[in-house]
Order: C-alpha cells, then sequence, then structure tokens
C-alpha cells in the first residue's frame, strides 16, 4: 500500500521538492502543494474505489480481476486529465503541467491497455518515475537526483517482486507494466524538456 501507484505523483513531487526545488519554480515547495497533489491525485481516486467496491461495481478493492480495473481506471483517466488541465489553464507552472502531462499519458495508456490485458500499473507507476528521475537528472547540471534515483529503482526492484509474489501479476505483467512505464518517462521528459 505504501508504493500504491497513485501515491507515486506525489512521491515525485515530493523529491523534487527536496532535491530539485528549483523545477518547480514559480511555486515554493510546500506541505499545502504536496497536499493538493496528495488530494487530487490519490484521495479522491481513492475514495471512488471505495465506492464502487460499496455499489458493487468492483468484486474487490485490489481489483485482481481484468474487468474489474476497468471502470476505476477510466474513473481515475478522468480525473488525471482534469487535474493536469486545471494546472495548465488556471496556474502558470510550465514544469508541474510537463511533469502532470507525462503522468497522466501514463495513466490513460494504462487504460486503455486495460481493455484488452491485465498490466502491472505497479509497475508502470514506479518504473515511470525512474524515467522521469533519470531524464531529469540528465538535464540538470548538478546531479542531485542520483540518489534519489538509485533509491527509487532499489524500491522498484522491491514492488515488482512483491507482486510477483503476492501472484497479483504474472512476470510478463510486471514487464511490460515496467518498460511502458520507462519509455513513457524517460521519453516524456526528453520531449517536454
Amino acid at each position: 500500500m505504501v508504493f500504491h501507484p497513485l501515491l507515486v505523483t506525489t512521491y515525485l513531487f515530493i523529491i523534487l521538492s527536496l532535491f530539485l526545488p528549483e523545477i518547480l519554480y514559480p511555486i515554493l515547495p510546500s506541505k499545502l502543494f504536496i497536499g493538493l497533489m496528495l488530494l487530487m491525485t490519490f484521495v479522491l481516486p481513492s475514495l471512488n474505489f471505495i465506492l464502487f467496491k460499496i455499489t458493487g461495481t468492483i468484486k474487490d478493492i485490489q481489483m485482481f480481476n481484468r474487468k474489474d480495473r476497468i471502470m476505476p481506471f477510466i474513473f481515475v483517466t478522468i480525473l488525471y486529465v482534469v487535474v493536469t488541465y486545471m494546472f495548465f489553464k488556471n496556474y502558470h507552472v510550465p514544469n508541474v503541467v510537463k511533469l502532470m502531462e507525462i503522468i497522466t499519458i501514463m495513466v490513460i495508456v494504462s487504460t486503455v491497455i486495460t481493455f484488452f490485458y491485465k498490466i502491472s500499473v505497479h509497475s508502470v507507476a514506479i518504473c515511470g518515475l525512474i524515467g522521469i528521475l533519470l531524464a531529469l537528472n540528465n538535464a540538470s547540471d548538478d546531479g542531485m537526483l542520483v540518489y534519489p534515483t538509485i533509491g527509487v529503482t532499489l524500491v522498484a526492484g522491491v514492488v515488482m517482486s512483491s507482486r510477483l509474489q503476492l501472484d497479483a501479476h504474472t512476470p510478463r505483467e510486471v514487464a511490460y507494466g515496467g518498460m511502458l512505464g520507462f519509455m513513457i518517462g524517460l521519453g516524456g521528459v526528453m520531449i517536454l524538456f
């Protein structure tokens, strides 16, 4: 639960606030900003997962069945698109918008794939974070993101192994998710930054 895919966006902005705060300019890293990200990208989607469970739309909150994932993933996609649009339209924070666009693309692609195939969204999220941090580290002059990138890479190994250990995914689902997330994260930063 600590590395739930919906928390990864908040973790990204915490890491950037601590190690590369200038990328968030003109937003000053603050608890309010991190709290807003947590609310919009984790709390609201999580509450709706609970609502989907209560109403019987999904059988299990962990959504082991691919078909159970479709409605919640569509909702999360809509929410992420709205949040990204909100930042684009109302706030003049270009790098936050770019990062939210990359994350939203990960969410959209994961949702589309879910219509046809079950993929590890944990792998998409954590490997997407690695791709983003790796590309941002290469783009920055001071190498401030080296240690966080190494730490996230180690965490990714634990997360992906745990998905296999819990028998939540096959090795192929985990590998495809990891490759997809990494490519979108790395490619997105290389294109947008």
